[in-house]
């Protein structure tokens, strides 16, 4: 990158100067203002001090709505998605420390055993993560896909795929890298759980502050989002917690609607928090030589979550009693 003439202003030092003039001067970004912004992010035109400038002033102030919506759509701009590639149900998993195992990957090759087309995509684990959902499949011996044209093949094959940050767009991956350097998260965290790369009719979204789910939902309606569900999740995965009520903050055929999901298990009747951090244990689960309650009704429930979303039930009762119906005819010897 060369080096900037500091006699002259460079094109990003409005952005700069938008958000952080400071207190009762600076203001939230229009969307052409966030659009070109991080087109010129991903397009590597920032110096790196710029850089690190906007991903902080960005996630002191929270990006609205309207600015989210805006990076969302500049990413999806700069990506090389082949036409003809499609899925049912787009699955980001971006969180990389759980307090639970992962145990969502089962939600989805579940959903993808009874016909959904799942196309689920993340990052790599940080070197202190606890067990990612790239280790998961690796234990499940679920290969990942390496390009677009491997997920189309997976997705024909077996209705599921999994596909790298890395492999989608390396420059949103290296801003993900650089968490470590700056000590917190930034935008492209929330930004890469509704990037929807193959824009699939139908999008789960799970956040770790609940604050989050509105401006999620508000920024999927400015995208055309058809359907969508977001709520708080399991470490800021999709996984439903049996033992608490769930918010989720939906859209249904492009209108806003909220639903609550009662309880499936009474509470104090496990330490969710405590669970042993052994991916082997999901394996076990799905064959029935584990015994976890917790663990598959978080499986049960994060199904019918899904379930609901698509269509494939009315009501959330319905789609519980559909999940736990899949459950039950599940092919234990799949994970022998």
């Amino acid at each position: 990158m060369k080096k900037t003439d500091v006699s002259m202003s460079h094109p990003f030092a409005s952005i700069i100067r938008a958000l952080g003039k400071g207190p009762g001067l600076s203001r939230d970004l229009t969307w052409e203002e966030a659009h070109g912004a991080m087109r010129m992010v991903l397009a590597g035109e920032l110096e790196q001090l710029q850089l690190g400038a906007f991903l902080c002033l960005m996630r002191y102030k929270k990006e609205t709505p309207t600015e989210l919506a805006a990076f969302v759509q500049a990413s999806r701009d700069s990506l090389d998605t082949p036409a003809g590639i499609s899925a049912d149900l787009d699955w980001p998993s971006y969180a990389d420390k759980h307090r639970q195992l992962p145990w969502f990957v089962l939600s989805a090759l579940l959903l993808a055993d009874n016909g959904l087309r799942v196309f689920m995509h993340g990052i790599a684990g940080q070197p202190d993560s606890s067990v990612s959902t790239r280790q998961v499949l690796q234990h499940l011996g679920i290969a990942e896909q390496g390009n677009w044209a491997d997920v189309g093949k997976a997705l024909d094959e077996s209705n599921f795929a999994y596909l790298g940050l890395e492999h989608i767009s390396k420059p949103l991956n290296d801003l993900f890298a650089l968490r470590p350097l700056l000590g917190l998260r930034s935008p492209v965290n929330s930004l890469a759980r509704a990037l929807n790369p193959l824009a699939a009719e139908n999008q789960l979204q799970g956040v770790f502050h609940p604050t989050y789910c509105e401006p999620h939902r508000q920024a999927a309606l400015l995208l055309k989002q058809a359907n969508l569900a977001v709520f708080k999740g399991g470490g800021g995965e999709v996984q439903a917690n049996p033992y608490k009520a769930i918010k989720v903050f939906g859209i249904h055929n492009g209108v806003a609607c909220d639903e609550t999901w009662n309880v499936s298990l009474p509470s104090g009747t496990h330490r969710w928090r405590d669970e042993e951090q052994d991916p082997q244990r999901i394996a076990a689960l799905w064959n029935g030589t584990l015994e976890a309650e917790a663990a598959q009704a978080a499986v049960c429930d994060t199904t019918a979550i899904a379930l609901k979303l698509t269509g494939k039930a009315k009501t959330p009762e319905d789609a519980r009693r559909l999940s736990r119906k899949m459950w039950a005819s599940r092919r234990k010897s799949r994970f022998n």
